[in-house]
């Protein structure tokens, strides 16, 4: 047993040791967490620059002689409502002739209404300029029809008025904030994140797999080890390249997000937020909930554990996979049993999200094909027990050590198997070898 553990040492280093010195580990390492915020961050800095570069002049045919000056003093940088006493033709070829964007029509019946304002333009401007055109139009209509029906300024002030709620945590020690969106959001992205590593590092094992029986270089190894040994230290090696490049992308990701609040907080209007104009960035940044919600130790303690255990009962059935083939792309049929069980946990990530306590929620993430996924979605959104993420662990591990089991029986007939590619129904029969 101490000659089969250092062998399988050897291999596990041998692995890890030649896959992050590679150049494609650190370029991977350190510029996915690049790509990973600007991706994050892309949307609202185009949209910023849309907003800037996006500015539009309407002019405004106002037949029913009381919304012309009320759209005017709506109007903002990007969007100028400007009143004309001149007839729709005439607007018309002023449009046509670019002096402004388009024109809006208000016709006589709008205020009773019967009639609707249209919008006549050379190009549409995009849905933004659309919807925002309809908004003011919308918001100056219903206070011309409630001040036509005699109500007062204190009805208007009431009806433009919002009533928001904040919500708050209760601690031990007075209340926090809450964080129920951020922690979604850190459920779904752990969820995500083990679906992909699973399946991206499972497909290094089995790619690995396959270069050394096509090249024979397996036949000189397995004079000196196992198969088993040799599927396991493989397992192990790439499992713990895995790791590292996870933990480095966490540090990189979390660093990244931090600096970034602030910076963003730049181009927020603190009078919007609720906070004095000479708000620091930081204070800004917490009241628009950029800011980074603190996540607990444990749950970082069992998403390390959780993700070992599924890379490794998927990581094991990879492998077998690739010993059974000689080429990558003959692969696919023997994977539909492998991915089948990897992707049904997405299907049932909406449901969990909505309700996490239920007994259906909690019977799929104990399933241990499933618990990588859906019982960490579910740690991150409620308080799951102690015992419930003590059984889905134990189950996982104990399926592990039954796939690794009868991945190796594959593994061990499969590296020395050439010529056609087996079946199902072969592979299967190779687990009752002896």
């Amino acid at each position: 047993m101490k000659t089969s553990l250092h062998k399988i040492w050897l291999i596990v280093r041998s692995e890890y040791w030649r896959r992050v010195r590679s150049t494609a580990f650190i370029l991977a390492t350190l510029l996915v967490p690049v790509g990973f915020v600007v991706v994050a961050a892309a949307p609202a800095a185009l949209g910023y620059l849309a907003d800037q570069g996006s500015r539009r002049t309407v002019a405004v045919v106002d037949q029913t002689g009381r919304l012309g000056d009320p759209l005017a003093a709506a109007s903002t940088e990007q969007l100028t409502f400007r009143p004309v006493a001149q007839s729709p033709d005439s607007v018309r070829a002023a449009v046509r002739a670019g002096a402004y964007d388009g024109y809006l029509l208000l016709p006589d019946s709008l205020l009773d209404g019967t009639g609707r304002a249209t919008y006549y333009s050379m190009q549409s401007g995009g849905l933004t300029d659309q919807i925002q055109i309809e908004d003011r139009v919308g918001t100056v209509v219903q206070q011309q029809r409630l001040r036509a029906a005699d109500a007062t300024a204190a009805v208007l002030s009431i009806l433009e008025s919002d009533a928001s709620v904040r919500t708050r945590t209760i601690k031990e020690a007075g209340t926090g904030a809450d964080h129920t969106f951020a922690y979604t959001a850190i459920g779904y992205v752990m969820a995500f994140v083990i679906y992909f590593a699973v399946f991206v590092y499972g497909q290094y094992v089995m790619q690995g797999v396959i270069e050394e029986k096509s090249s024979r270089v397996v036949e000189v190894i397995v004079s000196s080890v196992r198969p088993f040994e040799l599927l396991m230290g493989k397992v192990l090696g790439i499992g713990a390249m895995g790791l590292t490049q996870m933990v480095v992308w966490a540090a990189l990701v979390t660093g990244g997000l931090a600096g970034a609040a602030p910076l963003l907080a730049f181009f927020l209007d603190p009078a919007s937020l609720g906070v004095p104009a000479d708000a620091s960035s930081a204070a800004v940044a917490e009241a628009a909930g950029l800011t980074v919600p603190p996540v607990p130790y444990a749950l970082l303690g069992w998403f390390v554990l959780f993700f070992v255990g599924g890379f490794l009962l998927y990581a094991s059935l990879f492998a077998a996979v690739g010993s059974a083939v000689e080429q990558q792309q003959d692969a696919q049929n023997l994977l539909l049993p492998v991915l089948t069980p990897l992707i049904l946990p997405l299907l049932f990530l909406a449901f969990v999200l909505e309700s996490p306590d239920a007994t259906v929620s909690v019977v799929l993430s104990l399933i241990p094909f499933f618990s990588p996924i859906l019982m960490m979605l579910r740690a991150a959104i409620t308080t799951v027990p102690v015992w419930q993420m003590l059984v889905a662990l134990g189950l996982l591990g104990a399926t592990f050590v039954a796939m690794i089991g009868l991945a190796g029986r594959i593994y061990r007939v499969g590296i020395l198997s050439y010529g056609k590619t087996p079946s199902l129904r072969e592979v299967a029969r190779w687990i009752t070898y002896r």
